[in-house]
C-alpha cells in the first residue's frame, strides 16, 4: 500500500472507491489502524471524550491536539493523518487560524487539518489553504458548536436548513477543501451533496451514498460506552474483554498464580551462595 495523500482522496471519488477513515490518539493504536489498511487516520478532538474524560469536546486545546497527534503520526507508516483544530483554536482570527493550523503540520506531523463551520469562517479556511495546507471540511452535527445547536441532534431536515448545507458544500469546495466531513444529516440529502460536488464527502451518520466512511475507534471496538450513537456499528466488543482479563490479571495476582516460572529470571545458584 503506497502512502495516501489528498491526491488520493481525489482518486479514489473519480474511480467510485470508498475512503475509510478511523480515528486514532495514541502510537500503539495508529500502528494497527494502519497495519489493517485504513486509509485515513484522524486524529479527533473526541479525544477529550474518549481519552481524557470530558463530557464533550469544548475542552480539548492545541497542547492536547499536538500531544496526540504526535504519537499517531510516529504509528503511522501509509495512512494519511488529520488532525481537529479544536475550540477557539480558529475562531478569533485568521492569523490565530493559520498558526494553529501551522503547528499541526510542522510540530505535531499531521498532514491536514480539519475545520467545522462554512461560511462563518471562510476567511480562516482562506488563510489556511493560502498558507498551503490542506484543509479537511466538516459540516452537519458540528460538535464544537454542540451549545449553540442544542445538542447532538440530527441536521439538515429541513428544506431551510438542507438548502443550506448543499450551499455550505459547495462553498468549502470552493475555497479549496480536499473533502467534507458529513455528520448526522439525512442519508438522502447526504447523496445529494455528494453528487453535487467533486471532493469527496466522508460519512459519519450521513448514509452510504457518501465517497466515504469515518468512525470513532473507540466507538467501533465497543470500548465506549457512554454515548452509543444510532450510526455506530461495533466490529467488536472489547469492553467486556478487556474487564475480564483484567479481573483475571487481579485474580491470579492475589491467588500466587501469576507470575509462573515461564515469567521469571534465573540466576546461577553458586552466586546466591556468596550472598550470604
Amino acid at each position: 500500500m503506497s502512502k495516501v495523500t489528498t491526491s488520493t482522496f481525489l482518486k479514489k471519488k473519480l474511480k467510485k472507491e470508498k475512503i475509510t477513515i478511523l480515528t486514532a490518539y495514541d502510537y500503539s493504536t495508529a500502528k494497527l489502524l494502519d497495519q489493517g489498511g485504513v486509509d485515513c487516520l484522524l486524529v479527533g478532538d473526541s479525544l477529550g471524550m474518549t481519552m481524557l474524560g470530558y463530557e464533550d469536546t469544548l475542552s480539548v486545546t492545541m497542547a492536547d491536539m499536538i500531544h496526540h497527534t504526535k504519537a499517531v503520526v510516529r504509528g503511522t507508516k501509509n495512512a494519511m493523518v488529520v488532525a481537529d483544530m479544536p475550540f477557539m483554536s480558529y475562531h478569533v482570527s485568521v492569523e490565530d487560524a493559520i498558526r494553529n493550523a501551522g503547528r499541526l503540520i510542522q510540530e505535531a506531523g499531521a498532514h491536514a487539518v480539519k475545520l467545522e463551520g462554512g461560511s462563518q469562517i471562510k476567511d480562516k479556511i482562506e488563510g489556511i489553504i493560502n498558507a498551503q495546507i490542506p484543509i479537511m471540511g466538516h459540516l452537519g452535527l458540528t460538535p464544537q458548536s454542540v451549545n449553540a445547536i442544542g445538542g447532538f441532534k440530527v441536521q439538515g431536515k429541513s428544506e431551510a436548513q438542507a438548502q443550506k448545507l448543499v450551499d455550505e458544500a459547495k462553498l468549502l469546495e470552493s475555497l479549496g477543501c480536499f473533502a467534507i466531513v458529513l455528520e448526522c444529516i439525512p442519508a438522502k440529502l447526504a447523496k445529494i451533496i455528494s453528487e453535487s460536488i467533486s471532493i469527496p464527502t466522508i460519512g459519519i451518520g450521513a448514509g452510504v451514498d457518501c465517497d466515504g466512511q469515518v468512525l470513532v475507534i473507540q466507538d467501533l471496538l465497543g470500548m465506549y460506552t457512554e454515548l452509543t450513537p444510532k450510526f455506530v456499528k461495533q466490529y467488536a466488543v472489547l469492553n467486556g474483554v478487556i474487564e475480564q482479563a483484567v479481573k483475571s490479571y487481579c485474580d491470579e495476582v492475589k491467588d500466587g498464580v501469576f507470575p509462573t516460572e515461564a515469567h521469571t529470571f534465573k540466576i546461577d545458584e553458586s552466586i546466591l551462595e556468596k550472598l550470604y
